[in-house]
Protein backbone atom coordinates (compact mmCIF):
# COMPACT_ATOMS: atom_id res chain seq x y z
CA UNK A 1 0.00 0.00 0.00
CA UNK A 2 3.10 2.17 0.28
CA UNK A 3 2.96 3.52 -3.67
CA UNK A 4 -0.11 4.19 -3.32
CA UNK A 5 0.09 6.18 0.11
CA UNK A 6 2.83 8.32 -1.58
CA UNK A 7 0.65 8.80 -4.56
CA UNK A 8 -1.89 9.90 -2.65
CA UNK A 9 0.29 12.26 -0.34
CA UNK A 10 1.86 13.86 -3.48
CA UNK A 11 -1.53 14.37 -5.19
CA UNK A 12 -3.01 15.97 -1.29
CA UNK A 13 0.05 18.14 -1.86
CA UNK A 14 -0.22 19.44 -5.14
CA UNK A 15 -4.22 20.43 -4.15
CA UNK A 16 -2.50 21.85 -1.18
CA UNK A 17 -0.04 24.26 -3.10
CA UNK A 18 -2.92 24.85 -6.21
CA UNK A 19 -5.55 26.20 -2.99
CA UNK A 20 -2.94 28.21 -1.38
CA UNK A 21 -1.41 29.77 -4.47
CA UNK A 22 -5.19 30.35 -5.53
CA UNK A 23 -6.28 31.95 -1.83
CA UNK A 24 -2.95 34.26 -1.58
CA UNK A 25 -3.69 35.99 -5.50
CA UNK A 26 -7.57 35.97 -4.41
CA UNK A 27 -6.55 37.66 -1.11
CA UNK A 28 -4.16 39.57 -2.11
CA UNK A 29 -6.87 41.01 -5.15
CA UNK A 30 -9.87 41.33 -2.53
CA UNK A 31 -7.64 43.08 0.08
CA UNK A 32 -6.45 46.06 -2.46
CA UNK A 33 -9.60 46.38 -4.32
CA UNK A 34 -11.29 48.64 -1.31
CA UNK A 35 -8.29 50.60 -2.09
CA UNK A 36 -8.65 50.96 -5.70
CA UNK A 37 -10.46 52.70 -8.39
CA UNK A 38 -10.29 52.99 -11.95
CA UNK A 39 -8.22 55.99 -13.12
CA UNK A 40 -9.79 59.34 -14.05
CA UNK A 41 -9.76 60.78 -17.53
CA UNK A 42 -7.68 64.16 -15.74
CA UNK A 43 -5.22 62.13 -14.65
CA UNK A 44 -4.36 60.05 -17.52
CA UNK A 45 -4.56 62.76 -19.71
CA UNK A 46 -2.46 66.14 -18.48
CA UNK A 47 -1.12 66.84 -21.27
CA UNK A 48 1.21 69.46 -19.58
CA UNK A 49 3.77 66.68 -18.26
CA UNK A 50 2.72 64.36 -21.00
CA UNK A 51 3.73 63.25 -24.60
CA UNK A 52 1.19 60.81 -25.58
CA UNK A 53 2.27 58.17 -28.43
CA UNK A 54 -0.73 57.21 -30.38
CA UNK A 55 -1.32 53.59 -31.29
CA UNK A 56 1.42 52.03 -28.93
CA UNK A 57 2.12 52.16 -25.48
CA UNK A 58 5.38 51.11 -23.08
CA UNK A 59 7.99 53.91 -23.68
CA UNK A 60 10.52 51.13 -21.71
CA UNK A 61 13.97 53.36 -21.92
CA UNK A 62 14.78 56.94 -23.74
CA UNK A 63 18.16 57.52 -24.78
CA UNK A 64 18.85 61.16 -27.47
CA UNK A 65 20.98 61.07 -29.96
CA UNK A 66 24.78 62.70 -29.91
CA UNK A 67 23.30 66.02 -31.62
CA UNK A 68 20.83 66.02 -29.17
CA UNK A 69 17.73 65.04 -30.96
CA UNK A 70 14.99 62.66 -29.10
CA UNK A 71 14.14 61.15 -27.17
CA UNK A 72 14.12 58.00 -28.84
CA UNK A 73 12.35 54.75 -27.19
CA UNK A 74 10.91 51.51 -28.10
CA UNK A 75 7.17 51.02 -27.83
CA UNK A 76 4.75 47.98 -27.99
CA UNK A 77 4.17 47.03 -31.16
CA UNK A 78 8.04 46.72 -31.91
CA UNK A 79 9.12 49.88 -33.48
CA UNK A 80 11.66 52.35 -31.89
CA UNK A 81 10.27 55.96 -32.21
CA UNK A 82 12.02 59.70 -32.42
CA UNK A 83 10.15 62.85 -31.20
CA UNK A 84 10.88 65.85 -33.13
CA UNK A 85 10.38 68.61 -30.56
CA UNK A 86 9.81 71.51 -33.20
CA UNK A 87 7.52 69.88 -34.86
CA UNK A 88 5.41 68.12 -31.69
CA UNK A 89 5.43 64.30 -33.53
CA UNK A 90 7.10 61.15 -33.07
CA UNK A 91 8.05 59.57 -36.46
CA UNK A 92 8.92 55.91 -37.02
CA UNK A 93 13.05 55.21 -36.54
CA UNK A 94 13.82 51.48 -36.48
CA UNK A 95 12.42 48.27 -36.27
CA UNK A 96 13.81 44.92 -34.57
CA UNK A 97 11.85 42.41 -36.18
CA UNK A 98 11.86 42.37 -40.56
CA UNK A 99 8.08 40.47 -40.10
CA UNK A 100 6.04 43.56 -39.48
CA UNK A 101 2.73 41.76 -40.92
CA UNK A 102 -0.01 42.42 -38.18
CA UNK A 103 2.68 44.33 -35.34
CA UNK A 104 1.13 47.70 -35.64
CA UNK A 105 -2.65 48.81 -34.80
CA UNK A 106 -4.85 46.99 -32.27
CA UNK A 107 -4.94 47.47 -28.86
CA UNK A 108 -2.11 47.94 -27.47
CA UNK A 109 -3.42 48.74 -23.56
CA UNK A 110 -5.35 45.59 -23.62
CA UNK A 111 -2.13 43.16 -24.52
CA UNK A 112 -3.13 43.18 -28.24
CA UNK A 113 0.52 43.93 -28.89
CA UNK A 114 1.76 41.60 -26.18
CA UNK A 115 0.92 38.53 -27.77
CA UNK A 116 2.95 39.28 -30.91
CA UNK A 117 6.04 40.39 -29.67
CA UNK A 118 8.12 37.41 -29.95
CA UNK A 119 7.42 38.20 -33.32
CA UNK A 120 7.45 41.68 -33.86
CA UNK A 121 10.00 42.96 -30.91
CA UNK A 122 9.98 44.30 -28.04
CA UNK A 123 12.75 46.96 -27.83
CA UNK A 124 13.52 47.93 -23.93
CA UNK A 125 17.08 49.35 -23.30
CA UNK A 126 18.09 51.57 -25.70
CA UNK A 127 21.83 53.69 -25.89
CA UNK A 128 23.99 55.89 -28.54
CA UNK A 129 27.08 55.48 -29.31
CA UNK A 130 27.92 59.46 -29.23
CA UNK A 131 31.57 58.47 -31.40
CA UNK A 132 29.55 57.11 -34.59
CA UNK A 133 26.22 57.90 -33.65
CA UNK A 134 24.82 54.25 -33.78
CA UNK A 135 21.85 52.73 -31.87
CA UNK A 136 22.32 49.91 -29.57
CA UNK A 137 19.52 48.11 -29.22
CA UNK A 138 18.35 45.67 -26.30
CA UNK A 139 15.48 43.66 -27.27
CA UNK A 140 13.88 41.02 -25.05
CA UNK A 141 12.77 38.60 -27.91
CA UNK A 142 15.46 39.12 -30.44
CA UNK A 143 18.81 39.82 -28.39
CA UNK A 144 21.29 43.02 -29.05
CA UNK A 145 20.82 45.13 -31.85
CA UNK A 146 22.20 48.20 -33.56
CA UNK A 147 21.35 50.60 -36.34
CA UNK A 148 22.96 53.41 -37.96
CA UNK A 149 22.38 57.04 -37.27
CA UNK A 150 19.71 56.53 -40.20
CA UNK A 151 17.49 54.36 -38.93
CA UNK A 152 15.50 51.26 -40.33
CA UNK A 153 15.96 47.27 -39.65
CA UNK A 154 18.47 46.87 -36.83
CA UNK A 155 21.15 44.43 -36.77
CA UNK A 156 21.46 41.77 -34.57
CA UNK A 157 24.92 41.11 -33.03
CA UNK A 158 24.04 39.06 -30.20
CA UNK A 159 21.59 36.47 -29.42
CA UNK A 160 23.31 34.05 -26.65
CA UNK A 161 26.42 34.04 -24.33
CA UNK A 162 28.41 30.51 -23.38
CA UNK A 163 26.23 28.74 -26.18
CA UNK A 164 22.88 29.85 -23.62
CA UNK A 165 20.49 31.95 -25.38
CA UNK A 166 19.34 34.89 -24.48
CA UNK A 167 15.62 34.69 -22.69
CA UNK A 168 14.68 38.43 -21.88
CA UNK A 169 17.24 41.08 -22.93
CA UNK A 170 17.03 43.84 -20.91
CA UNK A 171 18.88 47.03 -19.77
CA UNK A 172 22.24 48.53 -21.60
CA UNK A 173 24.97 50.91 -21.16
CA UNK A 174 27.33 52.16 -23.38
CA UNK A 175 31.31 52.51 -22.15
CA UNK A 176 31.84 55.41 -24.66
CA UNK A 177 35.72 55.35 -24.59
CA UNK A 178 36.06 51.83 -25.60
CA UNK A 179 32.38 50.98 -27.30
CA UNK A 180 31.72 48.54 -25.20
CA UNK A 181 28.61 47.49 -24.40
CA UNK A 182 27.13 46.38 -21.09
CA UNK A 183 23.82 44.96 -21.25
CA UNK A 184 21.58 42.42 -19.16
CA UNK A 185 19.75 39.20 -19.97
CA UNK A 186 17.51 38.77 -17.03
CA UNK A 187 15.95 34.93 -17.25
CA UNK A 188 17.10 32.22 -19.43
CA UNK A 189 13.76 30.45 -18.05
CA UNK A 190 11.13 33.34 -18.39
CA UNK A 191 10.18 35.45 -21.17
CA UNK A 192 9.15 39.67 -20.34
CA UNK A 193 5.48 38.44 -20.80
CA UNK A 194 5.88 36.70 -17.77
CA UNK A 195 8.58 38.90 -16.04
CA UNK A 196 6.32 38.94 -13.02
CA UNK A 197 7.03 35.29 -12.66
CA UNK A 198 11.23 36.18 -12.59
CA UNK A 199 10.50 37.81 -9.28
CA UNK A 200 7.57 35.42 -7.56
CA UNK A 201 9.47 32.35 -8.67
CA UNK A 202 12.88 33.83 -7.54
CA UNK A 203 14.68 32.73 -10.40
CA UNK A 204 18.38 33.32 -10.67
CA UNK A 205 19.41 32.20 -14.34
CA UNK A 206 19.86 36.23 -15.16
CA UNK A 207 23.39 37.33 -16.12
CA UNK A 208 25.40 40.45 -16.93
CA UNK A 209 27.11 40.89 -19.89
CA UNK A 210 29.58 42.73 -22.33
CA UNK A 211 29.57 43.07 -25.93
CA UNK A 212 33.24 44.36 -27.77
CA UNK A 213 32.21 45.60 -30.78
CA UNK A 214 35.93 45.24 -31.80
CA UNK A 215 36.27 41.95 -31.39
CA UNK A 216 32.06 41.32 -32.21
CA UNK A 217 32.28 38.39 -28.94
CA UNK A 218 29.94 38.44 -25.97
CA UNK A 219 31.53 37.39 -22.65
CA UNK A 220 29.47 36.59 -19.34
CA UNK A 221 30.50 39.01 -16.68
CA UNK A 222 28.26 37.33 -13.96
CA UNK A 223 26.01 34.39 -13.82
CA UNK A 224 23.35 33.41 -11.38
CA UNK A 225 21.31 36.79 -10.88
CA UNK A 226 17.80 37.29 -9.76
CA UNK A 227 16.41 39.55 -12.42
CA UNK A 228 19.41 41.76 -13.45
CA UNK A 229 17.84 44.60 -14.59
CA UNK A 230 18.93 48.29 -15.52
CA UNK A 231 22.78 48.64 -15.57
CA UNK A 232 24.84 51.97 -15.73
CA UNK A 233 28.29 52.61 -16.00
CA UNK A 234 30.30 55.21 -13.27
CA UNK A 235 31.41 58.80 -14.50
CA UNK A 236 35.09 57.54 -14.45
CA UNK A 237 34.34 53.68 -15.98
CA UNK A 238 35.84 52.16 -13.24
CA UNK A 239 32.36 50.32 -11.98
CA UNK A 240 28.94 49.29 -13.40
CA UNK A 241 25.97 48.99 -11.52
CA UNK A 242 23.06 46.53 -12.29
CA UNK A 243 19.74 46.34 -10.91
CA UNK A 244 19.02 43.30 -8.91
CA UNK A 245 14.94 43.81 -9.27
CA UNK A 246 13.85 40.90 -7.24
CA UNK A 247 15.62 41.98 -4.29
CA UNK A 248 15.22 45.67 -4.45
CA UNK A 249 18.80 46.17 -4.51
CA UNK A 250 21.70 47.72 -6.59
CA UNK A 251 24.52 45.45 -7.33
CA UNK A 252 28.28 47.10 -7.95
CA UNK A 253 30.52 45.64 -10.07
CA UNK A 254 34.12 47.13 -10.08
CA UNK A 255 35.74 46.83 -13.52
CA UNK A 256 38.75 48.23 -12.60
CA UNK A 257 41.98 49.21 -10.31
CA UNK A 258 42.40 46.63 -7.63
CA UNK A 259 39.01 45.95 -6.89
CA UNK A 260 38.71 44.62 -10.66
CA UNK A 261 35.91 41.80 -10.80
CA UNK A 262 34.36 42.74 -6.88
CA UNK A 263 30.46 42.49 -6.46
CA UNK A 264 28.98 44.22 -3.62
CA UNK A 265 25.99 46.06 -2.54
CA UNK A 266 25.67 49.52 -3.90
CA UNK A 267 22.10 50.40 -2.35
CA UNK A 268 20.02 48.01 -0.60
CA UNK A 269 16.43 48.31 0.57
CA UNK A 270 14.85 49.95 -1.46
CA UNK A 271 11.42 51.28 -1.27
CA UNK A 272 10.00 49.23 -4.24
CA UNK A 273 11.60 47.03 -7.71
CA UNK A 274 14.27 48.69 -9.16
CA UNK A 275 14.39 49.02 -13.35
CA UNK A 276 16.18 51.12 -15.45
CA UNK A 277 19.53 53.15 -14.09
CA UNK A 278 20.66 56.47 -15.55
CA UNK A 279 23.82 58.25 -14.48
CA UNK A 280 23.27 62.23 -14.21
CA UNK A 281 25.92 64.75 -15.11
CA UNK A 282 27.49 65.03 -11.57
CA UNK A 283 27.87 61.14 -11.18
CA UNK A 284 24.26 60.68 -9.34
CA UNK A 285 21.88 57.83 -9.54
CA UNK A 286 17.96 57.87 -11.28
CA UNK A 287 16.79 54.55 -10.29
CA UNK A 288 13.45 54.13 -11.72
CA UNK A 289 10.72 52.30 -9.20
CA UNK A 290 8.58 50.02 -11.23
CA UNK A 291 6.32 49.46 -8.31
CA UNK A 292 6.24 49.59 -4.16
CA UNK A 293 7.34 46.07 -2.71
CA UNK A 294 4.44 45.18 -0.46
CA UNK A 295 4.22 43.34 2.78
CA UNK A 296 1.85 40.40 0.77
CA UNK A 297 4.78 39.85 -1.92
CA UNK A 298 7.64 40.28 0.90
CA UNK A 299 6.40 37.12 1.79
CA UNK A 300 5.94 35.16 -1.19
CA UNK A 301 9.79 36.05 -1.70
CA UNK A 302 10.65 34.68 1.98
CA UNK A 303 9.47 31.22 1.39
CA UNK A 304 10.67 29.72 -1.93
CA UNK A 305 8.29 26.79 -2.09
CA UNK A 306 5.47 29.25 -1.73
CA UNK A 307 6.80 31.18 -4.60
CA UNK A 308 6.93 28.01 -6.48
CA UNK A 309 3.32 27.35 -5.89
CA UNK A 310 2.28 30.41 -7.03
CA UNK A 311 3.85 30.48 -10.60
CA UNK A 312 3.57 26.98 -11.59
CA UNK A 313 -0.07 25.54 -10.34
CA UNK A 314 -2.16 28.89 -9.79
CA UNK A 315 -4.75 29.63 -12.47
CA UNK A 316 -4.19 33.30 -12.56
CA UNK A 317 -1.89 34.99 -14.60
CA UNK A 318 0.47 36.69 -12.44
CA UNK A 319 1.93 39.78 -15.07
CA UNK A 320 -1.84 40.43 -16.41
CA UNK A 321 -2.76 40.37 -12.79
CA UNK A 322 -0.58 42.83 -11.67
CA UNK A 323 -0.62 44.97 -14.51
CA UNK A 324 -4.90 44.67 -13.55
CA UNK A 325 -4.22 45.85 -10.56
CA UNK A 326 -1.72 48.46 -10.91
CA UNK A 327 -3.88 50.38 -13.59
CA UNK A 328 -6.97 50.41 -11.07
CA UNK A 329 -4.35 52.20 -8.72
CA UNK A 330 -5.65 55.61 -8.47
CA UNK A 331 -5.19 56.63 -4.63
CA UNK A 332 -2.62 58.43 -2.87
CA UNK A 333 1.29 59.43 -4.97
CA UNK A 334 3.08 56.43 -6.67
CA UNK A 335 6.53 56.04 -6.26
CA UNK A 336 8.48 57.23 -9.85
CA UNK A 337 12.53 56.75 -8.81
CA UNK A 338 15.24 57.45 -6.24
CA UNK A 339 18.49 59.45 -6.90
CA UNK A 340 21.55 57.83 -5.69
CA UNK A 341 24.89 59.40 -4.45
CA UNK A 342 27.90 58.32 -5.91
CA UNK A 343 28.57 56.48 -2.85
CA UNK A 344 24.78 54.85 -3.26
CA UNK A 345 23.10 56.96 -0.44
CA UNK A 346 19.38 58.10 -0.92
CA UNK A 347 19.29 61.70 -1.91
CA UNK A 348 15.86 62.44 -3.46
CA UNK A 349 12.65 60.22 -3.54
CA UNK A 350 10.10 61.21 -6.43
CA UNK A 351 6.89 60.59 -6.32
CA UNK A 352 4.01 61.56 -8.78
CA UNK A 353 2.27 63.18 -6.34
CA UNK A 354 0.04 65.49 -9.21
CA UNK A 355 -1.67 62.03 -10.36
CA UNK A 356 -0.30 61.86 -14.14
CA UNK A 357 -1.14 58.44 -14.28
CA UNK A 358 2.97 57.81 -14.45
CA UNK A 359 2.85 53.83 -13.59
CA UNK A 360 4.91 50.95 -13.81
CA UNK A 361 7.53 53.46 -13.83
CA UNK A 362 11.13 52.35 -16.01
CA UNK A 363 12.59 55.32 -16.37
CA UNK A 364 13.87 58.26 -14.56
CA UNK A 365 16.28 60.40 -16.96
CA UNK A 366 17.78 63.42 -15.80
CA UNK A 367 18.42 66.28 -19.22
CA UNK A 368 18.46 69.81 -19.30
CA UNK A 369 16.81 70.53 -15.87
CA UNK A 370 13.98 67.66 -16.89
CA UNK A 371 12.94 64.79 -15.90
CA UNK A 372 12.21 62.23 -18.76
CA UNK A 373 9.97 59.45 -17.46
CA UNK A 374 9.11 56.16 -19.43
CA UNK A 375 7.06 53.20 -18.24
CA UNK A 376 6.50 49.65 -19.50
CA UNK A 377 2.86 50.20 -20.20
CA UNK A 378 1.57 53.43 -20.56
CA UNK A 379 0.65 55.35 -23.62
CA UNK A 380 3.16 58.37 -23.18
CA UNK A 381 5.98 59.67 -21.98
CA UNK A 382 6.11 61.87 -18.85
CA UNK A 383 7.79 64.80 -18.48
CA UNK A 384 8.51 67.43 -15.85
CA UNK A 385 10.84 70.58 -14.61
CA UNK A 386 13.52 69.95 -12.18
CA UNK A 387 12.13 72.20 -9.26
CA UNK A 388 8.76 70.92 -9.97
CA UNK A 389 9.58 67.65 -8.99
CA UNK A 390 7.28 66.31 -5.97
Amino acid sequence: MAPVYSLSKAMGSKLFLTTSATVLLLSAFLSVLDHFSLPSVDEESDLRNVIPIAGAAGPESLAFDPQGGGPYTGVSDGRIIKWLQDERRWIDFAVTSAQREGCEGGGPQHGEHEQRESICGRPLGLGFNKRTGNLFIADAYMGLLVVGPQGGLATPIATEADGVPFGFTNGLDIDQQTGFVYFTDSSSRYRRRNYVSVIARGDSTGRLLKYDPGSGQTTVILGNLTFPNGVALSRDGDFLLVADTTNCRILKVWLQSSNAGRVEVFAGGLPGFPDNIQRNEAGEFWVAIHARRGQLLKWVLSFSRVGRAVVEVSPFDLTKLHSVLGKWSGSGSRLVGVRLSKGGEVVEVVEDGRRNGWKFVSEVKERDGKLWIGSISMPFVGMQEMEKAS
